[in-house]
């Protein structure tokens, strides 16, 4: 289920896109962007609050706070409707493509008359839009993409975070059904994919029809799509297909791995029971001629059944796992378990939304060894941070570490990697910093020599120790940048740089595929959070679920070291710290 505060943020940045389109005040579209975000990361549910508690959000004013209560009490806003209305159906539409911000659309429908996806993708085809002043060849290129990325979002897929509270919703309802051994998610969920295509739940129980009628009458279910004795699937009301499996309990441990998968996975292991004179199924592993069943009550016992030791479903992907296990070169990998600290969070010094004091508690309650502060550099002019502000706040995590015996806090700070390389505040300052994160965030249509050219020599600063977000995409709105990553990977390895893999629900960054390729460079990883509210510090376990997707130990991510060495590593070869 989408939290109401994600359905409220939706609809403010919505109106920013709208105000923006229709030549509104640029101010008042920012405030409306702040607001979303401000909202959509509140820990509080937004339907307990009446507009004073709304007025309690940073960037909530009153008129932003009355117009909250509008939309949760009757599903509209009227003056966002208005706007709507004010804008052409098709530029809308347009601006829903990532890449294709709000004032190109208006250029868009306003020269070419262009109202729909289809049309802009002739003009593109037909190289219309290089007539266009700020149209090029870059710009159709990341047009096609944007297209490509919202068509690949519109298949029904969404974000593992969100399909990942709804799965455990729904398993925390079946559990507490009489009868029910065991409930737990499977599919692409449980191999930690980055976005879903639909959630299967399996429940071990001797009879299935108190789950089937359950899942049916689930509060957020609007349409049952098929009600049988071994198997419901149900629609949800943000049209999320859930298919649900009861097994005897007898059959858990099979059933439990042919519905993880993959089916590149599965097919392996098949082959391997054929071989074996075996037959595999969601069952059990049986004798092929006999039919006689060998094992099915454990995923352990069907694996070392078939000469292998259990492989954890975020290798289940046909990338060499199968071999590795048979060779017993399974890597131990990393588990949330593992992680000491988190090397890259926000305060409300700059763009989070809880303060340093509740952010370090909350980062203590989860039982760190270590916790990093690194608020946004100056260079990134929205945050209006100064020498002054920075300095300030380091005193006021000096204090606070005085305070917390049991964890300790490092001042640092996410510098932004400028157009040529070059980040904020000069050497002698950032010396002062326990840690320097250091992200791309802006010029991402640069040409692939000059980003490359740009990341390298971040890397090459001897006051970065972490590369944050590295290809810079968000899932489904925004591609990763166009550098030459072996290039990066390799000066991260030879400068003695971290990439991170950030936590994020929408970036994920950096993915499976490049933390491989990236591990064969020799690079080491930072998995961080990101955190910009409290509720945020959790997402860690979606890196840490990348990160194993990756095949990394806790030797390959720096933030599992004990701090110790961690500093060691932070100073990067002896530079000041």
């Amino acid at each position: 289920m989408v939290r109401a505060n994600e359905e409220v943020e939706a609809l403010l940045q919505e109106y920013a896109d709208l105000i923006a389109i229709s030549g509104g005040d640029a101010f008042k579209a920012r405030a409306y962007e702040k607001a979303a975000r401000a909202v959509g990361g509140y820990p509080v549910d937004v339907t307990r609050l009446d507009v004073p508690g709304l007025r309690e959000i940073p960037h909530v004013g009153a008129s932003i706070a009355e117009k909250i209560v509008e939309y949760l009490r009757s599903g509209r806003v009227a003056t966002i409707e208005e706007t709507r209305a004010s804008v052409p159906a098709g530029v809308r539409e347009l601006i829903s493509i990532p890449t294709l911000g709000p004032r190109k659309a208006m250029v868009l429908y306003e020269v070419l008359g262009i109202t729909s996806v289809d049309q802009l993708l002739d003009a593109v085809h037909e190289e219309r839009l290089r007539e266009l002043k700020g149209f090029g060849e870059k710009t159709e290129e990341n047009i096609l993409h944007g297209i490509s990325l919202m068509q690949k979002a519109g298949e029904g897929r969404i974000l593992l975070g969100a399909a990942m509270e709804l799965a455990e919703q729904i398993v925390a309802e079946l559990s507490g059904i009489r009868g029910c051994r065991r409930c737990t998610y499977a599919g692409s969920l449980r191999r930690m994919r980055e976005t879903i295509g639909d959630i299967d739940i399996l429940v071990a129980a001797e009879r299935s029809a108190p789950f089937m009628t359950a899942l049916a009458e689930l509060p957020y279910t609007a349409e049952v799509i098929a009600h049988g004795e071994k198997k419901t699937s149900i629609r949800t009301t943000k049209g999320l297909q859930v298919d649900l499996r009861v097994l005897p309990p007898v059959s858990w441990g099979a059933g439990l791995q042919y519905f993880t998968g993959s089916k590149a996975h599965n097919i392996r292991t098949r082959a391997i029971a054929v071989r074996h004179k075996l037959k595999l199924s969601e069952y059990g592993l049986f004798h092929a001629k006999s039919g006689e069943m060998i094992t099915s009550e454990t995923e352990e016992g069907i694996y070392d059944r078939l000469g292998l030791p259990w492989i954890p479903p975020t290798l289940r992907e046909d990338r060499g796992e199968v071999a590795a296990g048979l060779r017993g070169e399974l890597p131990d990998l990393v588990t949330e378990r593992d992680i000491r600290g988190d090397l890259h969070t926000h305060t409300d010094l700059t763009d989070g939304l809880s303060s340093l004091d509740d952010m370090v508690a909350a980062a203590a309650g989860r039982g760190y060894a270590y916790y990093a502060v690194t608020d946004h550099a100056p260079n990134l002019y929205m945050q209006r941070m100064t020498d002054e502000k920075m300095l300030a706040q380091r005193e006021e995590v000096r204090a606070l570490d005085r305070r917390y015996h049991g964890m300790r806090l490092l001042h640092g700070t996410e510098l932004n990697i400028g157009p040529d390389g070059e980040v904020d505040w000069p050497d002698e300052f950032l010396a002062g910093f326990d840690l320097c994160v250091a992200s791309v965030h802006s010029h991402f249509n640069q040409s692939r020599q000059a980003l490359t050219r740009r990341l390298v020599r971040a890397c090459e600063n001897p006051y970065v120790a972490v590369i944050g977000h590295p290809t810079t995409r968000r899932i489904g709105k925004r591609p990763g940048i166009d550098a030459d990553f072996d290039a990066v990977f390799a000066a991260c390895a030879r400068t003695g740089t971290a990439l991170e893999i950030n936590a994020h629900p929408e970036r994920l960054d950096l993915c499976d595929e490049d933390i491989l390729r990236a591990k064969r460079h020799g690079v080491k990883f930072a998995v961080n959070s990101d955190a910009h509210s409290t509720t945020h510090l959790p997402y860690l376990r979606y890196g840490v679920g990348t990160a194993q997707r990756g095949w990394l130990t806790k030797d390959d991510v720096i933030n599992t070291w004990p701090l110790t060495k961690l500093r060691r590593f932070l100073r990067k070869g002896g530079s000041p710290r």
